[in-house]
C-alpha cells in the first residue's frame, strides 16, 4: 500500500464509517447479537488502541496477499461516497434536516470521484467547481439546521457551530492542497488524503446532528 502511518487515525475512522459499519449492519439482519458484540469490540479496541481498525484492515489485506495491490487512501475515498451507514442517516422528516442529509451525500459522492478524474485536467477542474458548490450548499444547510435548534442548556447549538467551524477549516485545507497539486502534480496522494478528511468531517456533522437533534 502506498501510504505511511502519519494519517493512521483518519484511515481508522474512515474504515469504521465506510467498511466495518456497513458490514455490521448487514450482519445485524442475520445475527443481531453477533453484530452488536463485534460493534462493541471494535469500539472498545479503537478507544483503547487508536488506529486499531486501520491495523486490522492492513493485517487482513496482508493475509489475503493483496496489501500491495490496493491503495488504501483512494479506496477509502471511493467508498466514502458510495457507503452510508445507518449511524449517519438523519431520521428527522423535517425538510431542513432532510436537505442537510442530501447535501452531505452529494458532496461525498463528488469527492469520491477525485481518484478517477484527477489525471484529466479539464474534467478535474469541473469537479472542483462542483465540490465548491456542494460545500456551499452543505454549509447553508447546516446553518438552517442550527437556526432551528433551540438555545438550550445542553449546548447543542454551540456544538453544531463548532463542528461547522471545524468543517470550514478542513475545506480551506482542501482548497490549499488543490493549489499545491496544480503547482506539483505529484501531490495526488495529498489531495486524496485531504478529500478523505473532508468526507470524514462531513460525517462528523451528520453524526453530531443525529446525536444532538434526533
Amino acid at each position: 500500500m502506498t501510504m505511511g502511518d502519519s494519517n493512521k487515525t483518519l484511515y481508522a475512522k474512515m474504515i469504521v464509517d465506510v467498511v466495518i459499519g456497513p458490514v455490521l449492519e448487514r450482519l445485524e439482519k442475520k445475527d443481531i447479537s453477533a453484530a452488536h458484540t463485534l460493534r462493541a469490540a471494535f469500539g472498545k479496541c479503537d478507544n483503547n488502541l487508536p488506529g486499531f481498525a486501520y491495523d486490522y484492515m492492513r493485517g487482513m489485506l496482508r493475509k489475503g496477499d493483496i496489501h500491495d495491490k490496493i491503495d488504501m487512501c483512494s479506496t477509502l475515498l471511493y467508498l466514502g461516497g458510495s457507503q452510508d451507514s445507518e449511524e449517519l442517516k438523519i431520521n428527522r422528516p423535517e425538510p431542513t434536516f432532510q436537505e442537510l442529509s442530501r447535501c452531505a451525500t452529494a458532496l461525498k459522492k463528488i469527492l469520491s470521484r477525485i481518484p478517477e478524474q484527477i489525471y484529466n485536467r479539464k474534467q478535474f477542474l469541473e469537479t472542483i467547481k462542483e465540490i465548491a458548490s456542494a460545500i456551499k450548499r452543505l454549509l447553508d444547510a447546516v446553518n438552517r439546521v442550527i437556526a432551528e435548534v433551540p438555545a438550550t442548556d445542553n449546548g447543542s447549538k454551540q456544538i453544531l457551530e463548532e463542528k461547522k467551524k471545524e468543517f470550514v477549516r478542513y475545506s480551506k485545507k482542501f482548497s490549499n492542497m488543490l493549489k499545491e497539486f496544480f503547482r506539483d502534480n505529484s501531490q495526488n496522494q495529498s489531495v486524496f488524503i485531504s478529500a478523505n478528511y473532508l468526507i470524514f468531517q462531513t460525517n462528523v456533522i451528520l453524526r453530531c446532528v443525529k446525536n444532538e437533534c434526533c
